[in-house]
């Protein structure tokens, strides 16, 4: 079998269901210590993550990823089990096969590869891997990326595991991506009999212009590089279960997925100046899942969309679309930062795949980044 596939094969097998890594950065930190790479181990809470770096001076290339994986969804749905990979008519198939183990063991072998060819390589190559991007990611690469600011370490360019291609391997890579700001409202009345509204105060009534207005709001107008902002209710509770009582109150969640055109803050004023329009008796909590952030040029951008351009003759698209990674972690450093993976359209479903033949040309790929950035040209 060939030598990606089977590594991939071996790290589908490891059950690592977030946040539980279950033995698969073990396998990848012996195999990089077998290269000559310093491995550390950086347990925080439940999570397991590392960091491993080759080389002492010059700048440094980073692969980026995680080992965890999401739940399996029913498993009688499920047409091969999805921790024991499965070929299948051309096709890996098993949980993370796409998300993101085929990456992972990509990123193996292009070092193994690479340094068997240039064992005194200029630069450095580092790896920084966490079993907690699927899950609530407090307790990793966010916590890894403050261990290396304390130790003084800095990252030059990126490179993030991610399944970023549409139809083709390598047809997308991500070079950013929007921010994501959540918030709980909850509008307040007072609770009453329904059949005595003068002497209750419905809060859904009350809430219901309020949250017209922030659906039809205008944000912004995007950019060359993102989408307009948007803004999306995904949750509106209120009531007692009863049909005959006015509820004192009604919770109400909404995301924004915004674009660099706007700040946070911004976000945050324009939201309650809206509220205060409608004279709400409210309450608003906000989580940042992360800020958005952009690499729109330069030497890992070229060498990436270059990579591609030898190995598959494809020309890449640029793109920011899709959720958030664990490169909101990363790239407010100041490291240039590109996610390229596998073809994403059975990630988190039912009966994950992806295609056998694109893990080695991934492989390639990773390799000839490592050539172009590392290697005098």
């Amino acid at each position: 079998m060939e030598k990606t596939l089977a590594l991939c094969c071996e790290l589908i097998s490891r059950e690592s269901v977030t946040p539980d890594d279950a033995g698969c950065q073990a396998l990848m930190m012996q195999q990089l210590a077998a290269l000559g790479f310093e491995c550390t181990d950086l347990p925080f809470g439940e999570v397991s993550n590392f960091w491993a770096e080759r080389g002492t001076q010059g700048p440094i290339l980073v692969f980026a990823g995680h080992t965890d994986v999401v739940p399996t969804g029913p498993l009688e749905q499920w047409q091969t089990p999805p921790f024991e990979p499965t070929l299948l008519d051309g096709t890996l198939r098993g949980r993370g096969a796409a998300d993101m183990k085929a990456s992972l063991a990509a990123m193996l072998v292009a070092c193994e590869e690479f340094i068997a060819q240039h064992p005194q390589h200029p630069g450095r190559i580092g790896f920084l891997i966490t079993s907690d991007e699927e899950g609530p990611a407090a307790d990793g690469t966010v916590k890894v990326m403050q261990y290396l600011q304390e130790q003084g370490k800095t990252i030059d360019w990126c490179l993030v595991g991610e399944p970023s291609s549409s139809n083709a391997l390598g047809d997308v890579i991500k070079n950013g991506r929007r921010g994501s700001l959540g918030a709980v409202l909850t509008v307040k009345g007072v609770q009453g009999h329904i059949a005595y509204p003068h002497l209750a105060d419905n809060p859904i009534h009350r809430a219901m212009p309020a949250l017209h207005a922030l659906a039809s709001e205008h944000w912004d107008h995007g950019n060359e590089f993102f989408p307009p902002t948007s803004l999306q209710i995904s949750n509106i509770n209120g009531g007692t279960g009863a049909t005959n009582v006015i509820p004192g109150e009604v919770k109400v969640q909404f995301n924004f997925r915004f674009s660099t055109e706007l700040t946070e803050q911004q976000l945050r004023e324009r939201t309650a100046a809206i509220l205060q329009a409608h004279a709400l008796d409210y309450d608003l909590q906000w989580h940042l899942s992360g800020q958005p952030f952009l690499t729109s040029s330069g030497a890992l951008i070229d060498a990436t969309v270059a990579a591609i351009r030898d190995i598959t003759g494809l020309e890449t698209e640029l793109s920011t679309a899709g959720g958030t990674s664990d490169g909101r972690f990363i790239a407010p450093t100041g490291a240039q930062l590109v996610e390229l993976g596998p073809i994403n359209a059975t990630i988190h479903k039912l009966n994950e795949e992806v295609l056998a033949d694109d893990l080695p040309r991934l492989a390639a790929i990773y390799k000839r980044i490592l050539e172009r950035l590392l290697l005098p040209s």
